[in-house]
This record gives structure tokens, C-alpha cells and sequence, in this order.
């Protein structure tokens, strides 16, 4: 498998939002997302716009799973335990039948072909810039403290 070319902070930071995401509004992942070094955004499926005291608890907690400088590791399973553990759907086709699994402490773990820090302590600040809301589809945009 070949890595994506995104920034290892904000794709990790990426990673701990959408688990972030996951366990408050039980949305899943991100069904969209775009990664980039200065500014990024990911979109879920919600079925009403947060709130601006939820979008800060949201900030909040990204930022102490990073503060807390958790190991990042990365392991292989075979296609079919992924299958069974994680949500396989963003896949390529030509995954093969050994998937890399990225774990973000016990916080996170999820298929994964990306970059990303040795540990959350490499990200940096996380702010929420702006979000807005269509369509039941809620946008956060998001970057990082410059290192």
C-alpha cells in the first residue's frame, strides 16, 4: 500500500477529531474529507447543527488526547479481521489482504494508509476555525498551531 500525501499532524489530528466526533454524536467517521498542511475539513452526517458550546467541547477534548502525547502505532490484520473490527468502506479495492490498522493509544483505531506522528504529543494546538451546516451535513474546518 502506498501512504497518502498528507501532513503526519493533521492527518493524525484528523484521526482524533473524527474519534472525537464518533463518541459525542455517534455520527461515524467522516464520510468526506480534505487534508491539507495549513487548513483542513472533514464532514459527518448529523442530524442537527451543534451547538457553539459543543463545538468547543469538541476543541477541547481533541486537545487533551493530544496533550496527553499517546502513542501512534500501526499494525496489520488480514482483510477479513478488518473487515469484522473496523469500518472498511474507504478501502481501495486494491487494498490486498493485509490491512494496515493505525491506533491512537486506546482512543482510536481504524484501517489506515497514511502518514502520521509517533505520538499525539507531535501534533501541536488543534483549533476548530469555523463549521457550518446543510442538509444534515456538519463542516468542521479545522488547523493547527504552527510548530
Amino acid at each position: 500500500m502506498s501512504e497518502k500525501d498528507y501532513d503526519n499532524r493533521m492527518h493524525s489530528a484528523e484521526h482524533i477529531l473524527n474519534s472525537v466526533m464518533d463518541k459525542m454524536f455517534f455520527c461515524g467517521r467522516a464520510f468526506s474529507t480534505h487534508i491539507e498542511k495549513k487548513k483542513s475539513k472533514c464532514d459527518y452526517r448529523v442530524r442537527k447543527m451543534i451547538t457553539a458550546d459543543e463545538i468547543r467541547e469538541v476543541e477541547r477534548t481533541v486537545n487533551e488526547i493530544i496533550q496527553l502525547d499517546v502513542p501512534v502505532d500501526t499494525s496489520f490484520v488480514t482483510r477479513a479481521e478488518a473487515e469484522a473490527r473496523y469500518f472498511t468502506g474507504k478501502l481501495p479495492a486494491d487494498a490486498g489482504d493485509n490491512i494496515r490498522i493505525v491506533k491512537i493509544g486506546n482512543f482510536d483505531a481504524c484501517p489506515c494508509i497514511g502518514p502520521h506522528v509517533r505520538s499525539t504529543g507531535e501534533i501541536g494546538r488543534f483549533y476548530i476555525t469555523t463549521t457550518d451546516y446543510n442538509d444534515n451535513i456538519l463542516r468542521i474546518r479545522f488547523k493547527l498551531e504552527d510548530n
